[in-house]
């Protein structure tokens, strides 16, 4: 019934089309021509196979004389718009594709490397788009219209999707859509100069080591990505517990135990969010927790269980800089209902945190660690950070990328003796007095 509800949805006519050449017309044939019972024993690419095949047997039969390449682009748009996202799948099967944003059915940007640039490809209509929406939203349940205009899903492949509409968005119907993260190791990001390997391997000895590391960063900085890589080192023999609003990380150790939140159904229960699963996971025997990102109350919850035998947990947040990630802990933390005296929070966060890597997107559109501090202050001390590394950008070269230096500092005796107490090695770069390194641009 679903899948009938599907096809018929699409082979709606908009009005005015009887094109041969159309979309509408041949969704519309399309489904005089299949047998839904059988097609609906079929996997999606089994689907998608037998589709192809008998639209291309109807245009060989009815249709106009098209070139091999108008033939191949009319089979696999009729297609997409019975089984897939229309005018979106070609975006979505473009791994150089980070982002999609759709602002009404006339304007549609992606990302690339970095870089948002608009693209020709447009939405036939409001209702086209619509219908786009609803088949998005359909697959987590929920619904989007003027009494529920905001929705967050999640597509069957892993990306996230946000969907606002009229009244709320005055530009129309708006999709974005967030391409589930690569996932890279440290020396691939060292090899694209994210970082040189001498911090690659601080950071591996730090993770080992159990130290609470906290990712900071504006809006696609790359926390995500950068946390996929650093939860690398956790050894495959710890159990490890990761959190998440949409589950993105990609953990290859053994034992994971993967947690997701939940909105709230279309009566306004059944939610679950990232403070009810971290409370939960400190009954799950974790050794490490991993919270994709921390953003509200949640947080004291996390500076909780980092003090109770949880070392070597991870976590991403938003700031502008690495002093800036430790206030804004300060702030979340302090959203919780429960009452807690700044000066007590301040203390959680001393004892808590270890190290803050704040991430940096530059204006070639390049992601670089731009600073590491570790937190030298204690119990209720004013917040002290001792900067470990800082990127120097310099201005863009002639072919308008970034280029800069990579200051090293000397970490702190007992940073240093903590790493090596738990039997990692320090890199000797950071056991020297101040020195840089060139970085290039990113390739």
């Amino acid at each position: 019934m679903a899948l009938r509800n599907r096809l018929d949805e699409t082979a709606r006519p908009t009005q005015g089309t009887d094109d041969r050449n159309s979309v509408t017309h041949w969704r519309q044939r399309l489904l005089t021509e299949v047998n839904l019972e059988d097609l609906a024993k079929l996997s999606m690419q089994q689907r998608r196979i037998r589709l192809e095949k008998v639209v291309g047997h109807l245009l060989s039969r009815e249709g106009p004389v098209l070139s091999d390449r108008e033939r191949s682009a009319l089979i696999r748009r009729v297609v997409d718009e019975a089984l897939g996202l229309g005018v979106l799948e070609p975006l979505l099967a473009d791994d150089s594709v980070t982002e999609i944003m759709v602002n009404g059915p006339d304007t549609i940007y992606v990302e690339r490397a970095g870089k948002v640039e608009r693209i020709s490809t447009t939405f036939a209509s409001d209702a086209q788009l619509m219908q786009t929406i609803d088949r998005i939203v359909s697959q987590v349940n929920r619904r989007v219209d003027e009494s529920s205009p905001m929705v967050d899903a999640r597509l069957p492949s892993g990306e996230r999707v946000n969907v606002i509409i009229p009244p709320l968005s005055l530009t129309g119907a708006t999709i974005t859509i967030r391409r589930f993260p690569k996932p890279f190791s440290i020396r691939q990001l060292a090899a694209k100069g994210s970082l040189d390997e001498h911090t690659g391997a601080l950071l591996a000895a730090l993770v080992r080591a159990h130290f609470n590391v906290i990712i900071a960063g504006g809006t696609g900085s790359g926390k995500t990505t950068f946390l996929n890589a650093l939860s690398a080192f956790a050894p495959n023999s710890e159990r490890i517990i990761t959190i998440e609003d949409s589950a993105e990380l990609q953990l290859q150790q053994e034992h994971v135990i993967r947690l997701e939140s939940r909105p709230p159904n279309m009566e306004g229960a059944g939610q679950v969010t990232i403070r009810d699963l971290v409370r939960n996971s400190l009954r799950m025997r974790p050794d490490r927790i991993i919270i994709g990102e921390v953003r509200g109350a949640e947080t004291l919850d996390m500076l909780q269980a980092m003090n109770t035998g949880h070392d070597g947990s991870l976590a991403t947040v938003h700031a502008n800089s690495a002093d800036d990630a430790v206030y804004r802990l300060l702030t979340l933390a302090s959203m919780s209902e429960v009452k807690i005296p700044f000066e007590a929070i301040q203390d959680q966060i001393n004892a808590a945190v270890d190290v803050i890597v704040h991430l940096s997107r530059y204006a070639d559109g390049s992601r670089r660690v731009g600073e590491i501090g570790v937190v030298t202050s204690s119990r209720r001390e004013q917040f002290q950070l001792t900067p470990v590394l800082r990127f120097e950008p310099q201005p863009l070269d002639a072919q308008g990328k970034v280029n800069g230096l990579f200051r090293r500092f000397p970490l702190p005796r007992n940073i240093a003796q903590r790493i090596i107490n738990a039997g990692e090695v320090v890199p000797s770069v950071f056991t020297e007095p101040e020195h840089t390194v060139p970085i290039g641009a990113v390739k």
